[in-house]
């Protein structure tokens, strides 16, 4: 039986600078700085609280094909304002794909773009009621679950 996500990887070019970003500038904690067996650093950054890591490893970033759509990002990151976050980390020098936080049908969003071009989303998602028997399948922080 699966058991849950445990991590995923951005690839960066540059793991100090990548460390430095996602630490001191988005806020993330480190939790694994080792090395791996094919002599590579196995480096992990996670927010606090949460168990998932996101991996910093060397190689080619990310650049995913631009449809008619928003992108999702290659890592979503809830927040409970993103308005606010936007401008704090735009104040810390962070990038950003929109300039200004878009609201959506499924919550307010904005996309940061990491120092190897990395899409990182914000999403504020809508506030619903937690689930009943008459919204089967939503969770108290408005996101749809399969049921």
């Amino acid at each position: 039986m699966l058991t849950g996500l445990k991590y995923v990887t951005l690839f960066v070019t540059d793991q100090d600078r990548a460390l430095d970003f996602y630490t001191n500038v988005l806020g993330f904690e480190k939790r694994v700085d080792n090395p791996a067996p094919g002599g590579e650093r196995f480096l992990g950054v996670g927010l606090e609280g949460q168990e998932l890591l996101v991996i910093l490893w060397p190689g080619t970033p990310g650049k995913p094909t631009h449809g008619p759509g928003p992108n999702p990002g290659s890592c979503v990151i809830g927040t409970n304002d993103c308005r606010a976050d936007f401008e704090r980390l735009r104040a810390r020098g962070v990038q950003f794909e929109e300039s200004e936080p878009i609201a959506a049908p499924y919550g307010v969003r904005a996309t940061a773009i990491d120092p190897d071009g990395n899409l990182i989303r914000l999403n504020q998602w809508p506030v619903a009621a937690a689930t009943t028997p008459d919204t089967p399948g939503v969770e108290p922080d408005g996101v749809r679950v399969a049921s």
